[in-house]
Parts: structure tokens; C-alpha cells; sequence
């Protein structure tokens, strides 16, 4: 159980840790892993890009520079995509800072300057705070995607403005594979995007996702 005060210290910790990699101050645009992602170029240059699980693998596909911060989950599978390249890695993990670092040398295809670890309960806390929890009756998981909980990590620490690209409740599939799994937490992610809908600071460039949940889109960055 997360209580008010150690969310506090973890929001603390974490802002602290965003300020020495110089992206606390900057908006974020957070890339998913929905298929097609829409990426304009003023926009990426404008903000810190944060790669969530395995997108950081079509960010390089299409070319784009290491990612200024990568989101990821502990089951997340490395064999995807071995070759993370990132400024700060933000892994949810249970073990110690330490035992991590152990664990990521074992990796040597992945590269990071900064690691901060965060708890699934810790996680699981930020979304609640951010939009109020997740009823009962709503999906079958009772959690979103990771997409969706960076999206309120990035409203948690207090980062200027978000924009989610390469998010999407409709079109199935990840843009880094052929596979065309299912997405899942779709009720999920439905309820806690539209709790954002309204904030004057979230956006996407995903017309797809604005027409289905009412998030503002953006095509360049006049426009945000």
C-alpha cells in the first residue's frame, strides 16, 4: 500500500532525478507502440521523447536519436528489442538500484547513462492519484497499459505538457512487429484517457486516438 506521504517522497525522488537528466522542464512527447506512429518533426524536436517498453525499437527504425527517457515494464521481454538505447531508463522493478545495475551488465547491448527503478504498486498508485482509480466493473485487468500509466507518471512529476504518439484504443497490433497481437486493457485505457481528455496539457498526434476519446490533436507544434 502507497499512502499520500510516500507518494510525495516518490514524486520528490523522481523530479529530482528528471532535473539532473535535464527533462523535467521540457514537454514529453511519450511514444507507444501502436502501429504507425504519427511523429512531426517540429514536435519531436521540441520535446523530451520517452520510449514506452519496446517502442524505442521503431524509434529506431525510423532513425530517431536514443530516447531521453525509456518507461518499461519488469516482464517486458529484451529478446524484442536487445539494443535499448536511452539517457535515463525507468524500469519497474522490485529489486534494489544495485541488483538492477548487476542485471543490466548482463545486457551489454543496453545503453543508459541514469537508472531509477519504480514499484508496480508504485505504478499502480500514480494512476490512482491521477485519475481517481479504475471501478471495478471497468475491464478485466483493473489496470492500463503501460502506455497509458507513463502518460500519468509524466502528469505525476509535474512535466509541462504531454503528447502521446503511437497510442491508439482501435487499431491492433505494435509497430515494432508483424504479429498483430491483441491489445489488451482497452476498457482500461479508455477510462483513465478520457480522465485526461480535459487537461489543458495533454495531446497526441494520433487523429485516430482524438476522434475516439477527445484528446486535443496536434499536428505541429504551433498548435500546442
Amino acid at each position: 500500500m502507497v499512502d499520500m506521504e510516500d507518494l510525495q517522497a516518490l514524486r520528490d525522488a523522481h523530479r529530482r532525478w528528471l532535473t539532473k537528466l535535464g527533462i523535467l522542464d521540457k514537454p514529453w512527447l511519450i511514444l507507444g507502440s501502436a502501429p504507425h506512429p504519427t511523429l512531426p518533426p517540429d514536435i519531436l524536436a521540441h520535446c523530451a521523447r520517452m520510449d514506452v517498453n519496446n517502442s524505442g525499437k521503431t524509434a529506431a527504425m525510423l532513425g530517431l536519436p536514443a530516447a531521453d527517457l525509456t518507461f518499461r515494464k519488469r516482464k517486458k521481454s529484451w529478446e524484442e528489442h536487445p539494443d535499448v538505447h536511452t539517457r535515463g531508463l525507468l524500469w519497474l522493478h522490485t529489486r534494489p538500484l544495485w541488483v538492477m545495475r548487476l542485471k543490466l551488465l548482463m545486457k551489454p547491448r543496453v545503453r543508459y547513462r541514469s537508472l531509477m527503478r519504480a514499484t508496480k504498486e508504485e505504478r499502480e498508485a500514480i494512476v490512482e492519484h491521477i485519475c481517481g482509480g479504475i471501478p471495478g466493473d471497468i475491464g478485466e485487468c483493473g489496470h492500463v497499459t503501460n502506455g497509458v500509466a507513463a502518460a500519468c507518471y509524466a502528469l505525476f512529476v509535474g512535466v509541462p505538457s504531454v503528447t502521446l504518439a503511437g497510442f491508439s484504443l482501435t487499431v491492433m497490433g505494435h509497430s515494432y512487429n508483424e504479429k498483430g497481437s491483441t491489445r489488451r486493457q482497452i476498457a482500461e485505457d479508455t477510462y483513465v484517457l478520457s480522465k485526461l481528455r480535459d487537461r489543458a496539457n495533454v495531446f497526441t498526434t494520433e487523429q485516430g486516438l482524438s476522434d475516439s476519446i477527445g484528446i486535443r490533436h496536434v499536428s505541429c507544434l504551433e498548435r500546442m
